[in-house]
């Protein structure tokens, strides 16, 4: 379980005081213990691997948006700081598809679905992510669906 593994890791951070990585990690399981409270289960218990990768993804979004923001804000400080934290966190995910492999998918969704036009962008992005679960990043697959229809 993931959960298990996040924990073990913690402890070898700490063994090899690694400070950045030890923060990231304690973050994560606090995380996971929110989510845990958030679906009215006891802090004890733990998350399914799916739901734990699903807590990891929205830390890197939240580390993702956080650098954007620092960028704009000229502090790339900070902005490092979040991506070496951000890099920790995607060692955790599944690899994601390259974005051939998202065009292609998105492609065949749109002829299984027989999508004609662009008014109908939003059910072919829809459908398309719940067919990858999670294995592409939703901006690829928008933007691959709207280049099929330039």
């Amino acid at each position: 379980m993931l959960q298990k593994q996040i924990k073990e890791q913690i402890k070898m951070a700490m063994l090899a005081k690694d400070a950045v990585r030890l923060i990231v990690l304690r973050g994560l399981l606090a995380s996971f213990t929110n989510e845990l409270v958030a679906t009215k289960r006891r802090p004890q218990e733990e998350l399914s691997d799916a739901e734990a990768v699903a807590v990891i993804r929205r830390s890197v979004k939240q580390r993702k948006d956080s650098m954007d923001q620092f960028k704009r804000g000229g502090r790339e400080d900070l902005a490092e700081a979040e991506e070496a934290e951000l890099k920790i966190l995607e060692t955790y995910l599944p690899k994601m598809m390259s974005k051939e492999d998202v065009k292609k998918k998105v492609a065949e969704v749109k002829e299984k679905l027989g999508i004609a036009d662009k008014s109908k962008i939003g059910q072919l992005i829809g459908a398309t992510m719940k067919e990858l679960n999670g294995l592409a990043d939703g901006a690829d697959v928008k933007e691959a669906a709207e280049s099929l229809f330039l």
